[in-house]
């Protein structure tokens, strides 16, 4: 998410940053306390961000490097019209007050002028401690220590206002509102874009895009959820209320003017006009599991709506295979993403027969990221963040990676259809062994 972020509002890791996986601080290099700012105002898996004073392993390395920051940059924070206050945090460790004052008393030697204020300072300033990951191994000192002062926090507070529990319309598996901000982030949504989700649901992935200002739209093959109607997933509610919809949704957020419209459409079937340019595609796709994955095909069963339902809608659908799944939404996205756009998707993975090579590749797409959330000790989702870096050409519409070679679609006999044929399964069976 934070690479993502910088890439659009500027900055890098700095070359000070050590890779260490593990730690909950990192170093970054951004241009002006603006692009910071900006930033924070788009995170929610970053805390806060400050400007940084001194860094070191100990705390003699600390002052010295206190000590070699430019005086002429620390002056218009601590001159004596000025108030402030300094904080300590200690992460994987409790410090008694009597600790934390020692430490800050210790910092006596910057050119502090102002009044310490402790309820409402104009600046605070930070020290930082990092005493690893290990709770059951945590060190006398800390491994790094950092003094900086604050900017700007971030915006973990949309995680309980955005909370699917509040929510008007939602569904059996609406999308958890800290990672429909992650979604969006790593889709680098932006004000004016137009953003759309294949597989939309009770529209959750459209909220995070439309609180960043984005227009946003979608499409669905389940004609009781584009239009809310059928049996409710929340608990004690039998059927949804007449103003159950996505459009609802987004009226709850104030973000209404934002939402262009749901379509009840088969994902694996074209619907949209040649030049229809997308800035970002962030979808859910179904796995099988609590949502079917359906098309519609000519197997003859037929599909009818819910007792509720004021019309009288049956289509004709068949199973749609989760490689194909994957292969139509990479190759959606590269004809009708715009230029540097972003596809960012979900993908199940049974983790002891995971590889690299599963991951469905396009040659208009590069991978951006790859990241993991853990489901059990056997099954996670991966989310993959793609850009479009090449223009679509009737020569890619069937073209998939396969060995580090691009070959024509094989059908229902590619190993990615026995992989996630698999994977469905397994998932599945996990599942039921949990509710037993």
């Amino acid at each position: 998410e934070i690479t993502s972020l910088l890439s659009l509002c500027g900055g890098q890791f700095s070359s000070e940053q050590e890779i260490r996986v593990n730690s909950p601080f990192w170093i970054l290099s951004i241009p002006s306390e603006e692009m910071a700012r900006g930033l924070m105002k788009r995170t929610v898996c970053a805390k806060s961000i400050f400007e940084l004073w001194g860094h070191g392993r100990s705390a003699g390395e600390l002052y010295a490097s206190l000590n070699n920051y430019p005086i002429d940059m620390m002056l218009p924070y601590l001159h004596s019209d000025s108030t402030y206050k300094v904080h300590i945090h200690t992460f994987n460790k409790t410090l008694t007050q009597a600790q934390k004052i020692k430490k800050i008393d210790a910092l006596e030697f910057l050119p502090f002028k102002g009044k310490v204020n402790l309820k409402n300072p104009e600046h605070i300033f930070w020290i930082l401690e990092d005493y690893g990951m290990d709770p059951n191994n945590v060190p006398e000192e800390p491994f790094h220590l950092y003094f900086g002062r604050w900017i700007a926090d971030g915006q973990r507070e949309l995680i309980e206002s955005y909370s699917v529990k509040k929510r008007h319309f939602i569904g059996n598996t609406s999308m958890d509102a800290c990672l429909s901000f992650i979604m969006a982030n790593h889709g680098r949504v932006k004000p004016n874009d137009v953003v759309y989700d294949p597989f939309v649901g009770t529209g959750g992935l459209l909220i995070s895009s439309a609180h960043f200002g984005a227009y946003v739209c979608g499409t669905d093959i389940d004609y009781n959820t584009i239009h809310g109607l059928g049996k409710a997933s929340r608990k004690n509610q039998k059927w949804r209320g007449p103003d159950e919809n996505i459009r609802a949704n987004l009226r709850q957020y104030g973000l209404e003017k934002y939402y262009l419209d749901a379509l009840v459409s088969d994902s694996s079937r074209p619907i949209w006009r040649k030049g229809m340019l997308f800035d970002a595609i962030i979808t859910d796709p179904p796995y099988g599991i609590r949502e079917a994955t359906r098309r519609t095909g000519s197997q003859k069963e037929t599909v009818k709506t819910a007792e509720r339902s004021t019309e009288n809608h049956i289509f004709v659908s068949s199973n749609y295979h989760l490689s194909d799944i994957f292969f139509d939404l990479l190759k959606f996205a590269a004809e009708y993403l715009v230029m540097g756009g972003r596809l960012v998707y979900w993908l199940p993975i049974y983790r002891p027969e995971y590889t690299e090579e599963i991951v469905p590749r396009h040659p208009c797409l590069k991978l951006i990221s790859n990241c993991e959330q853990m489901l059990s000790s056997h099954t996670s989702r991966r989310l993959i963040t793609m850009e479009k870096v090449k223009e679509f050409k009737d020569q890619d519409e069937n073209s998939y990676l396969l060995d580090g070679q691009y070959t024509p679609y094989r059908g229902h006999n590619s190993f990615r259809e026995k992989y996630f044929s698999g994977v469905t399964k397994r998932i599945a069976k996990e599942e039921k062994d949990n509710q037993k």
